[in-house]
């Protein structure tokens, strides 16, 4: 389950376009940022995605990416040229292909890798779409996720939503904000569609006329109830109408972080599902938010604000530029199993840390959080015309000193006593066995 919402030039502060995602995975699927310079290809190459291959085009842009460490997309990214994209699980009453094809993560990393702007990333999603198809297993080591794909694609001037179910699809652009869940939001008024998509509806049911065709009836009851995409749509949405006009960063940064009851303790309840996704006990809360992204969406330099860590309203938002993003190559991966150097299990003892007594554990390093992430903030701004080497020494500065940061709360953390739920301390206990985490 995840989050994904942006604010165009016309809605947001100083018009300067916002974007912001929670990317919801299994707990112990590590996520990281990863860095793909701009790149020429042989005539007649192909290149492997998570499952199959597809042709490679002749020069592929440079890329920086979010993504589990087992697939070869991503759940979010931005371009050399200031393109971002996002995507969302989409469950449907027709059945997701489960025969391995292109995964939605796939799908955007592609369109990132070969669009300029969102109307050229909506065209390429269509064409993979129309000969290649979506599919496969979206998950890893023993789970199974089958499903659809929207996507949120932006820019620092344009932005467009796109949803599919299987080849067929609808896009709509926006105009001022928008917000995508594990849900279809097109009705029946969009801008673009796929050739035959209302004879498609016609023929399975979805509709009984080309007049009465709303996008929306294609959605799974079960799955979108259970999952609560709907209201987590209205959340967000909600919450960037009331701020229209001044979205800005941390903005879009709060919204990431938004939980339905405040003050928060992520043991009470097993249903729960907030926008700032906290794993707990089965089935509902089997997800966490594994990473985030907020970006600040200019012309020229667009700054790629990600945690690369997973619960945002534990992690840190550090400043990275598609350009100036090499330094990330040599980071370790994670993987499923715990280790003592990525960036993703080292927050993630941290994390889980703070967990057996979320409020009084929090509060001891959030206001220290805040300031760090601020300073970065206004750091990145100051620096944002600045040569690439420059961005870059700033981004990797910022990386390294959130790390030690972390380090310093972790054990300031451990000093303060536990005070876990039942049911809560058996779903991590669970959790951390099968990533063999050492405390």
């Amino acid at each position: 389950m995840c989050d994904t919402f942006t604010a165009t030039k016309r809605a947001a502060q100083n018009g300067v376009a916002v974007f912001g995602k929670n990317s919801d995975r299994p707990p112990n699927e590590g996520q990281s940022l990863v860095y793909v310079p701009a790149a020429n290809h042989p005539t007649g190459s192909r290149v492997r995605c998570t499952y199959i291959e597809v042709p490679q085009i002749a020069r592929t842009r440079a890329v920086l990416l979010s993504k589990p460490f087992w697939m070869w997309g991503a759940e979010m990214g931005i371009n050399e040229s200031g393109l971002v994209i996002g995507n969302e699980a989409i469950y449907s009453k027709i059945p997701a292909n489960r025969k391995p094809a292109l995964l939605g993560m796939d799908i955007l990393r592609l369109a990132l890798e070969r669009s300029a702007a969102p109307r050229e990333a909506i065209q390429v999603v269509a064409e993979l779409l129309e000969e290649f198809g979506q599919g496969g297993n979206h998950a890893s080591h023993g789970n199974s996720m089958y499903y659809h794909n929207s996507f949120l694609i932006a820019n620092a001037d344009d932005a467009w939503v796109m949803e599919t179910v299987g080849k067929q699809w609808a896009a709509k652009q926006i105009q001022d904000v928008y917000s995508i869940s594990n849900c279809l939001t097109i009705g029946g008024q969009y801008d673009l569609a796929s050739d035959n998509l209302t004879d498609f509806a016609i023929e399975k049911k979805i509709a009984k006329s080309k007049s009465q065709f709303d996008f929306r009836k294609f959605n799974d009851f079960l799955f979108t109830t259970f999952g609560k995409g709907l209201i987590r749509r209205e959340t967000t949405y909600c919450a960037l109408n009331k701020r229209k006009g001044e979205l800005d960063v941390e903005a879009m940064i709060a919204i990431l972080r938004s939980h339905k009851a405040e003050p928060f303790d992520p043991k009470n309840g097993i249903a729960e599902q907030d926008v700032c996704m906290h794993a707990s006990f089965g089935p509902i809360r089997i997800s966490q938010s594994a990473a985030s992204v907020a970006v600040h969406l200019t012309a020229s330099n667009p700054i790629f604000f990600a945690t690369g860590t997973s619960a945002p309203c534990l992690s840190v938002f550090k400043p990275f530029w598609a350009d100036a993003a090499s330094f990330l190559t040599n980071e370790p991966i994670p993987t499923a199993t715990a280790d003592s150097e990525s960036l993703f299990w080292l927050h993630e003892r941290l994390h889980r840390e703070v967990l057996k007594n979320y409020p009084e554990r929090l509060a001891t390093f959030a206001a220290e959080r805040d300031a760090l992430e601020q300073r970065f903030v206004e750091g990145a701004l100051k620096v944002q015309s600045a040569s690439v080497k420059e961005r870059e020494a700033f981004s990797a500065a910022c990386y390294e000193e959130a790390r030690v940061a972390e380090a310093a709360w972790l054990k300031r953390v451990k000093a303060v006593p536990t005070k876990e739920a039942f049911l809560q301390s058996i779903a991590w206990r669970g959790f951390n066995q099968k990533a063999e985490i050492v405390f």
